[in-house]
Order: structure tokens, then C-alpha cells, then sequence
């Protein structure tokens, strides 16, 4: 008679997640799931209502201080906050650090919606505000209702994901056409050619390449935001919700 394998418990995995992700489970069992999912919701509801408009910035959290696309973070995140941008990022090291550390350095607004991982995520030191997130689909619904644009620089699986979820929001209409800029043209060759050729076969529109800007150039960047984020939504930098002292709501 066969015996069942040894169950190997791996204390790095979150067991409610694990058994979510493994199949159906009991009615009792996915309405208490549920109901997480949505108090995680409305504390991020509540932690980002009042933060102002926001421009995400995406990116790997493996580049360092001093590394060429870290140093590009930071001069992507200090040229979001001259814009009266609040700078919001994943909240982790890498590239997201970079970007928090700009919006500071140049006296902006930075938060950061932080994903709770068994390693290379934690809250970075420049930001405001931030809010741990156990559940990756929440946050990234997070990272996209209070942004008018979005800014990805070289990342890894985490960071594609979050640039092909923008561009397929907005492909379908879901999503306002909100600009999109891709930073790093030599990194990102590869990705390019293949868009074209996406759109050369038609499985992309050939007007789909033009929902992004591909670019290595801070102040085109920066040209690019100010014409179809600020100019294109008619954004000004007053926020006209003010909190609310009855909800322990805070500006």
C-alpha cells in the first residue's frame, strides 16, 4: 500500500494563500478569504484617498545606489515631483527606493504600497506614507486608481506584469488613456522588436504601439507627462476632498 508523501511545511509560505491558490475550498472557508480581500481593500482605500494625484513609477528591486538604472529612479522620481506629482511606487528597495528617494529629495509627496514577500521586499526609508499588502491583486489595483500616469524602468517578471496589466487596461478601455513610459531603450530592445512584431503578425494593433513612450530621456519624459497627464486631465494641484475628522481621516 502506498503511503501519502511527507508534507513539507516551507515556513516562508503564507498557509491561508497556499491553500487559496490550491483549489476550491470550503464556503466557509473562501467567504472568510473574501472578507480579508476587502478590509485590505478599504485600508488602501483609506491610506490613499487623500495623497493626491499620483504617477507610479515600476521597477526591479534588485538595482543598488550607484547602479545606472537606480540613479535613473532617482532622477525619475525627483522630475515627477517638480510636476506636483505624488511619487507612489511598490514601497520596496531597488528602483522603487530610487523613486521615493527623488520625490523626497526634490520635497514631494512619495508613498509606497508594499507587498509582503519572503524576501527582497521592505519598506524603503523615503516614504510618507505605506501600507503592507498581503495580497498581490489588491495592490496592484492600488498602484493603478490613484495614478495618471505610469513610469517603468528595467524590472523582472513583477515589473513586464504591471507594464502589460497598464497597457491592456487601457488597450480595452477600462482604463483612461493615461500616458505610459517606458525608460531604458538598450534594456528594453528586445521588448520592443517583439511589440512590433506583435503588431506586424496582429495580435496588437499597429495603434497600440503609441500607448507607450519608449525613451532613455528624463525631460522628454518629463515633456511627455506634462502634455497628456497635467494638460490632458486638466489636473491642478489642489486636491479639493478634504479628510473627514468623523472618519479619524487624515490629509
Amino acid at each position: 500500500m502506498l503511503k501519502e508523501p511527507k508534507k513539507i511545511i516551507n515556513p516562508l509560505i503564507n498557509p491561508e494563500e497556499e491553500a487559496f491558490m490550491a483549489g476550491p475550498q470550503s464556503r466557509f472557508k473562501d467567504l472568510k478569504f473574501g472578507i480579508k480581500v476587502l478590509v485590505e481593500f478599504i485600508h488602501g482605500f483609506r491610506m490613499l484617498h487623500f495623497v493626491g494625484p499620483c504617477v507610479t513609477v515600476f521597477g526591479s528591486a534588485r538595482f543598488e545606489p550607484g547602479d545606472e538604472f537606480y540613479e535613473l529612479g532617482v532622477k525619475v522620481g525627483a522630475t515627477v515631483s517638480h510636476l506636483g506629482f505624488t511619487v507612489m511606487t511598490g514601497g520596496g528597495p531597488g528602483i522603487m527606493e530610487a523613486a521615493n528617494k527623488g520625490a523626497k529629495m526634490a520635497g514631494g509627496k512619495s508613498v509606497g504600497c508594499n507587498i509582503i514577500l519572503p524576501f527582497e521586499q521592505y519598506p524603503n526609508a523615503y516614504l510618507d506614507k505605506f501600507m503592507n499588502f498581503k495580497y498581490f491583486f489588491v495592490r496592484k489595483v492600488l498602484l493603478s486608481k490613484y495614478s495618471y500616469a505610469f513610469i517603468v524602468l528595467p524590472g523582472g517578471f513583477g515589473t513586464m506584469d504591471e507594464f502589460f496589466e497598464a497597457l491592456t487596461l487601457i488597450q480595452t478601455q477600462v482604463m483612461k488613456r493615461f500616458p505610459v513610459v517606458l525608460m531604458g531603450k538598450a534594456f528594453h530592445a528586445h521588448l520592443y522588436e517583439h511589440l512590433k512584431y506583435m503588431a506586424h503578425v496582429g495580435t496588437i494593433s499597429p495603434e497600440d504601439m503609441e500607448l507607450f513612450l519608449l525613451t532613455d530621456d528624463v525631460d522628454e519624459m518629463e515633456q511627455h507627462l506634462r502634455k497628456f497627464a497635467i494638460e490632458g486631465f486638466g489636473l491642478k494641484r489642489k486636491n479639493p476632498i478634504k479628510p473627514s475628522k468623523l472618519l479619524g481621516e487624515e490629509g
